[in-house]
């Protein structure tokens, strides 16, 4: 054979086996998806193929083409607020919501990228799998939150704008849907591989008074929240005398943003009639107030109102930034049961920890939007929906209250929003109190009491070792709207106690379920749950137990 023929033979040979070990690499990432089509096309391409070693290659890839989409979505967005002409107030505010939602997005991205170029080498395995699954949640949660947001039913505006950004929202949801699958079957298998990942030392941590803490806080922080003595950075007082601020929201404005430390702000009795908002940029905030029902910060916004006012903004409390903690404070929203949504406190702040507070309204009371989040010792009281989001967040020894609704209403403790079976989020109620209200416990014979209804498709609450009145139906359980999720949901009880725990009329529902296997019931412990293992640093800091 002449050298030349040779030559090219072998060049043809090697070129096309190169070619097919990327296409290996790129079936074995997108096969796992919930839209393969989707991922093979934004990344089976002459000018990328060069660039694919390894599964996470390919990720990284399809993260950039995801950022793409975003970006277009974001200006999409800011022209239509710009050049459309004659918007209600409310469709001007979900439009600003929505752009605002789309760089919290383009956010999450950046640092999926930045955490994909570092694994597996700075942080164990199972930290780094639960800080890329809960951005990729974050991020698809957000695209939903943008639709959700224009969908008012009484405003043409809001149906009109929603038909015009849909489908880049939907293609944008598919592609965030594709990462988390990738980065959940990468990071299960490398985890499944590592044996000192699968034997990692676990250690309890118990408080002064015998409240497990998550594993996340700093013994300087439980130390803060178990008996408050700390010197504040600012005092928040009704009067000029004794602080350093009258309002909570000029003591958070004045925090520094994105600070490593702790900014603790002590704010003093009395009620603070304000809305507070913690940015996305004010890292490490700590409220602390003199006690429940002592310290208040009231507000009365909601959605039903004509200021075209939206969930989101009726929040009298939203905390955004990561690492926000809270003790001894109540947060409420007195819109009333003719308020529609009116939350009483937002909370998307990653990490995030609440002891001793309680938050009290009616519909939607505690919106657990996204993110890691923790609650003890907390009162929660309202009526429909009144605990919702799609948070991965855990209740433990909390009063979970139902109140007297309008008589054509029925009352749903929880609403949870999960809409992608690969999300790690939930609502998880451990060791609480499931009980009527004064109100309620009066008429509760003609008012219908539900531990919760599924406001997405994949929607998972898990209430265990709990304690359940009779104010809660036999079935338990109520749909929302026809057969929707009813197979998909994942609804489960374990050992709970009480009159309304009994589970032999429950629903027959394919998702709902009780949970009879032990360990299934630890995956849902807060050590499990929201991974307190897996932000351990490799010298093996400390994480709540389980059940």
């Amino acid at each position: 054979m002449p050298l030349l023929i040779l030559f090219t033979s072998l060049l043809l040979i090697t070129s096309f086996t190169h070619g097919a070990s990327h296409s290996n690499i790129i079936n074995s990432a997108c096969i796992n998806t919930l839209y393969p089509d989707l991922c093979y096309s934004s990344v089976d391409s002459d000018a990328t193929l060069n660039t694919i070693q390894t599964n996470k290659d390919v990720i990284e890839l399809t993260v950039n083409k995801t950022k793409d989409a975003i970006q277009a979505n974001f200006h999409h967005i800011n022209n239509l607020i710009t050049n459309t002409a004659n918007l209600t107030k409310r469709a001007k505010t979900a439009l600003h919501e929505c752009s605002d939602i789309e760089d919290h997005t383009l956010e999450q991205l950046d640092t999926v990228i930045h955490y994909l170029r570092e694994y597996p080498n700075k942080k164990p395995l199972r930290r780094y799998a639960d800080d890329l699954k809960t951005l990729m949640s974050t991020a698809i949660t957000n695209k939903e939150t943008c639709l959700d947001g224009l969908l008012y039913h009484d405003d043409v505006a809001c149906k009109r704008l929603r038909k015009l950004i849909i489908k880049g929202q939907e293609h944008g949801r598919k592609m965030c849907s594709n990462v988390l699958a990738m980065i959940k079957h990468m990071t299960d298998t490398d985890i499944a591989n590592n044996p000192e990942e699968n034997s990692m030392p676990r250690r309890r941590l118990k408080g002064e008074n015998g409240i497990m803490w998550p594993a996340w806080l700093s013994a300087g922080d439980r130390k803060l929240l178990e008996n408050g003595v700390v010197n504040p950075d600012a005092i928040v007082s009704k009067d000029h005398c004794r602080g350093n601020f009258t309002t909570v929201s000029a003591a958070v404005e004045a925090a520094p943003s994105k600070s490593s430390k702790r900014f603790v702000i002590k704010i003093l009795a009395g009620t603070y009639n304000e809305y507070v908002h913690v940015q996305r940029s004010k890292h490490n905030i700590v409220l602390i107030g003199d006690g429940m029902g002592k310290t208040v910060i009231t507000g009365n916004k909601n959605v039903g109102a004509k200021d075209g006012t939206s969930t989101q903004e009726s929040a009298t409390v939203a905390a955004l930034g990561e690492g926000f903690l809270a003790r001894d404070i109540t947060f409420v929203n007195t819109a009333g049961t003719i308020g529609e949504q009116a939350v009483a406190l937002r909370v998307g702040s990653d990490l995030s920890a609440f002891y001793n507070c309680s938050m009290e309204g009616y519909q939607d009371t505690l919106y657990v939007q996204y993110n890691r989040q923790f609650f003890v010792n907390c009162l929660v009281t309202g009526t429909i929906d009144f605990i919702f989001g799609n948070a991965a967040v855990v209740f433990q020894s909390c009063y979970i209250v139902a109140r007297k609704p309008n008589p054509t209403q029925q009352n749903m403790i929880t609403a949870q929003g999960r809409t992608d079976i690969n999300m790690p989020t939930g609502i998880v109620l451990h060791q609480c109190n499931i009980d009527a209200a004064p109100d309620l416990k009066a008429v509760q014979g003609s008012i219908s009491t539900y531990l919760g209804r599924p406001w997405k498709k994949f929607s998972r609450t898990v209430i265990m070792r709990s304690t359940i009145s009779d104010m809660v139906r036999k079935e338990g359980w109520s749909p929302w709207d026809g057969d929707f999720g009813l197979d998909t949901l994942y609804y489960r009880e374990y050992q709970n106690t009480g009159p309304g725990a009994d589970t032999s009329a429950r629903v027959t529902w394919k998702g709902w379920g009780v949970i009879k296997d032990p360990n299934e019931a630890q995956s849902f412990t807060v050590a499990k749950f929201i991974n307190g293992e897996n932000w351990l640093p490799s010298t093996g800091f400390p994480f709540v137990p389980g059940l």
